[in-house]
């Protein structure tokens, strides 16, 4: 007797995947993980985070907009400033220390 063997599922046959890759690859640049770390401390607007990380305005802005892109931060607008926050869907609470994905949680207590 044989065992029937599946053919193994393609990447993006396998539900949530797809999400995963896209966050995972949004936090995989130093400055963006710089910038997750301040945005722990609250909303901050982009010139805000240029000023804090030492970063160009068109620098500090491509990285928060590939971090909002993946859904990882979230913005809200104040007169003619944007502010960007941590995503809260991905935090259980605004003191927590990872983001839980649902595919995967990262620790943010060591980003030092």
């Amino acid at each position: 007797m044989t065992a029937a063997m599946s053919q193994p599922s393609e990447p993006s046959d396998v539900p949530g995947v797809d999400a995963c890759a896209s966050y995972l690859k949004a936090l995989a640049d130093p400055h963006r993980l710089q910038i997750i770390r301040a945005l722990q401390q609250g909303a901050m607007s982009v010139s805000d985070i240029a000023l804090l990380l030492e970063l160009e305005i068109a620098n500090a802005s491509h990285h928060l907009r590939v971090l909002y892109h993946a859904q990882i931060v979230t913005t809200h607008k104040e007169g003619k400033f944007v502010y960007y926050d941590l995503n809260p869907a991905f935090l259980k609470s605004k003191a927590a220390s990872s983001f839980d994905f649902g595919c995967c949680k990262f620790d943010l207590r060591n980003l030092e």
